[in-house]
């Protein structure tokens, strides 16, 4: 054996001892509530600088407003069925030996902007370097972006640990499709506390953003199997999306979610009502199920008591964590210390393995 693999056998054997002793310790420990006002002393400027950057994102492009909101509600949803709550899993990219979360089903081609969050990072990396979460970076920059597109203000609560892995799996299981009816929402909801009105609410983050053809085609051309267009389509605005997405189109080309797709606003559920949703899973909440169509009225009447209601509900899934191992990760793409191993087969033949070789050999 050379003296690099020794070295390096002996480096890995204590490096994995010390991680087994970290997972351990930090298992043992409870979950710390989460407040508002978290990095007052640690990292005071930490919400000024994720705001900056998703102001700076949309400038670039409007949608990155949608994007980034976005982000918030699938690192919950996508976790919970294994228990680990709001922890930025979705931002790691995969290793040889982890398939993560950003190609999952409900995912590929649609969540986006994850360098809005790298920017975001970096720019509170510079200021107060090891302090702030990527998961916590994920909530202030989802309320800055509903804020910053003219929707609600609210105090976010921080304090979370970022998640050692990630699991695409899971989040297959988990996600809901653009097919989902309102019952299967409502049941999925249930099952983390959420009530209908949180749904429905949160379900009005599709008051900013686009869809893409591909979650609608069999709307418009074959209903559950029936080879027909659903009846619940306002009949201008079906041959509005029949244009945009003909049956042999690009599944790529996008269409606003509502009639105002950049302003955060209550316009959502007014098309709801006119029937003129643009995904099926928005749609069902008013043609499907009497226990959303009354909540969907209430908030395409009363803008004020939509904002009020998905407040409460970005809240109450922003809260959902458990106890598990965590981290400040330095790059919310990866997290701290990879199993050597790990990191040398991600990083062979790149300039900076052979720096390391050197270092060893000398």
């Amino acid at each position: 054996m050379t003296r690099v693999s020794s070295f390096l056998a002996v480096f890995f054997l204590l490096f994995l001892c010390l991680l087994i002793l970290s997972r351990r310790t930090r298992h043992a420990e409870a979950v710390a509530p989460l407040r508002p006002g978290f990095y007052a002393q640690s990292c005071p400027d930490a919400e000024l600088l994720a705001r900056d950057a998703v102001r700076r994102a949309m400038a670039r492009d409007a949608r990155s407003a949608a994007s980034v909101m976005r982000l918030q509600s699938p690192v919950v949803m996508g976790k919970l069925n294994w228990a680990q709550g709001c922890d930025a899993s979705l931002l790691l990219d995969d290793t040889p030996t982890m398939l993560g979360e950003k190609l999952s089903l409900s995912n590929i081609n649609s969540l986006r902007s994850f360098d809005v969050i790298d920017e975001a990072k970096e720019a509170v990396e510079r200021v107060c370097p090891g302090i702030v979460s990527c998961a916590d970076i994920i909530v202030m920059a989802a309320r800055d972006a509903v804020v910053l597109s003219g929707g609600p203000q609210w105090k976010v609560r921080l304090g979370r640990k970022d998640s050692l892995s990630a699991s695409q799996e899971a989040s297959d299981e988990i996600m809901p499709s653009p097919r989902a009816n309102a019952s299967s929402l409502i049941n999925l909801f249930q099952k983390f506390n959420l009530s209908v009105t949180d749904m429905v609410a949160l379900s009005g983050s599709h008051s900013i953003g686009m869809g893409r053809c591909f979650s609608i085609v069999f709307r418009l051309y074959n209903q559950s199997g029936t080879g027909l267009p659903d009846p619940h389509i306002d009949p201008r605005f079906r041959r509005h999306l029949d244009r945009l997405c003909p049956a042999a189109g690009d599944g790529n080309v996008t269409g606003g979610l509502d009639s105002t797709p950049t302003k955060f606003d209550n316009q959502y559920f007014k098309d709801l009502v006119m029937e003129k949703g643009f995904l099926n899973s928005d749609q069902t909440l008013y043609s499907g199920d009497g226990r959303t169509r009354e909540v969907v009225k209430r908030f395409s009447l009363n803008q004020e008591a939509f904002f009020d209601a998905f407040v409460e509900g970005m809240l109450k899934m922003g809260d959902l964590q458990f106890e598990q191992p965590g981290e400040i990760r330095r790059n919310c793409r990866a997290v701290n210390n990879q199993p050597l191993a790990q990191i040398y087969n991600l990083s062979r033949g790149i300039k900076e393995v052979k720096m390391l070789q050197s270092l060893l050999l000398n």
